[in-house]
């Protein structure tokens, strides 16, 4: 029985179009990505415990007028309190 080159190629197209193709078995399917917000990824780190931690700002420069107490609260870190966390998890999904 003869089959034409033509049907063969109409058959395969159908075949491939109509079947979900799975590029690798190994790793499973997470669409989409989700993107860390940028501007959260410079200002905020992750800790261990689940929380975050972040620098105050103020501290750089100008700091003639600024009374040494003062200066030295805003070299200690700054954590997240129980209401920030959620929407930095959100904003960070991969730390």
């Amino acid at each position: 029985m003869f089959v034409s080159p033509y049907a063969l190629l109409a058959t395969a197209r159908t075949l491939f179009t109509t079947q979900a193709r799975l590029f690798s078995s190994s790793t499973p399917l997470s669409f989409p990505k989700l993107k860390t917000h940028s501007g959260t990824k410079k200002r905020w780190r992750a800790l261990a415990s689940g929380g975050f931690k972040r620098a105050h700002a103020g501290h750089s420069h100008l700091n003639v007028s600024k009374r040494p107490g003062r200066k030295n609260r805003l070299a200690l870190n700054a954590h997240s309190n129980a209401a920030q966390e959620p929407r930095l998890k959100r904003l960070m999904p991969y730390s």
